[in-house]
């Protein structure tokens, strides 16, 4: 069994978990077997997958317990998938991926004694063993494109993305393009989606690769790179692209992409982070201690370190990024406008 460790941190912005329609349950003893079904690529993707496993392998080493996974390789096996793993024992399965989202809620009717996650799935309806693990992705990307506008010399900055199928990569490119308009309405954004579905969108680093030259060759002098293994070719064509005279700046997603993608470095100035570890861990602890939370379950983001850039990001940046994340955080920024949001006055 491969074991993947590590939780990332939040430099700039955390945003409290809201937990919604828990149900009151006997606590589970130690010894839970944990399970966790991929979307189409693999458990150590670097980005989204991988973060959700490292949520499970933390968990079952905080219950004493045992952890296993699948890797799905095309999207009609998502039922079987979970199938197999409901059949083998688990008591917690984690679908990862908006695209299963159908999939998880029949597996819940079917084995209710089962509490299933579901990560970047909205639940529209509430299901007692059922939760879906979402995030303000708008948030993380309104703060990656005021650092991405900020960091610009050319003016244009660029976003390589996964397929607009998926609700979270749209929020994630809606806030980094709303937020590079706040810092600078002169910016010029040259924003990609991947033309494939979803069995190709999220594992195709050559097209990112291809795609990041592009806007390269278009003046963009930063890249936001937000879509799985297509996205980390994005960045690590950035790392080959930068020099000292005419340096190029990347950011990552999903995860602090600075300990995933080591050929990133040389450009990875941070990442809009979606904590998807740490809230996989929460909501097991709460199941485990007899109050799972059925509903939408609304997990941190944040930007990631800026490690080696921390003096190449100037202190009054830094300082704008902490105001502009306060005010998200206490909901008076719109992350899809840039606009101020007026209090309702009774």
């Amino acid at each position: 069994m491969k074991r993947i460790l590590g939780i990332t941190l939040v430099a700039v912005l955390a945003l409290t978990a809201l937990q919604l329609g828990v149900v009151a349950q006997p606590s589970r003893a130690a010894g839970s077997k944990l399970c966790l079904v991929t979307d189409v690529g693999e458990i150590d993707d670097r980005s989204f997958n991988q973060s959700a496993w490292e949520g499970v392998v933390a968990a079952a080493e905080l219950l004493d317990g045992e952890e296993a996974y699948i890797e799905t390789q095309n999207a009609t096996d998502y039922a079987s998938n979970i199938q197999t793993l409901a059949e083998a024992g688990c008591e917690v399965i984690v679908t990862v991926g908006f695209a299963l989202g159908e999939a998880t809620i029949k597996a819940a009717a079917q084995y209710p004694d089962i509490y299933f996650i579901g990560v970047d799935q909205f639940q529209v309806e509430e299901v007692k063993n059922v939760v879906g693990l979402i995030f303000p992705e708008a948030k993380a990307g309104f703060l990656a494109g005021v650092l991405a506008a900020r960091m610009s010399k050319s003016g244009i900055v660029a976003a390589v993305l996964g397929t607009d199928q998926v609700p979270p990569v749209v929020a994630f490119k809606e806030g980094y393009e709303a937020g590079a308009r706040y810092a600078n309405p002169n910016i010029r954004l040259i924003s990609t989606y991947h033309p494939g579905g979803l069995d190709k969108a999220f594992t195709d680093p050559e097209w990112g690769a291809q795609t990041a030259k592009q806007a390269f060759d278009q003046g963009a002098d930063v890249i936001f790179g937000a879509g799985g293994k297509t996205g980390n070719g994005a960045l690590e064509e950035v790392a080959k692209l930068t020099t000292p005279e005419k340096p190029v700046y990347c950011i990552g997603v999903d995860t602090d992409q600075w300990e995933t993608v080591p050929a990133a470095h040389p450009c990875l100035i941070s990442s809009a982070m979606k904590l998807i570890t740490k809230g996989v861990v929460d909501l097991i602890k709460l199941w485990s201690e007899g109050e799972p939370p059925s509903g939408n379950y609304v997990g941190d983001v944040g930007l990631a370190p800026f490690h080696d850039f921390e003096d190449v990001v100037p202190d009054e940046v830094k300082a704008e990024l902490k105001e502009i994340a306060e005010l998200l955080l206490s909901g008076k920024l719109d992350p899809l406008t840039g606009e101020m949001i007026e209090e309702k006055t009774e």
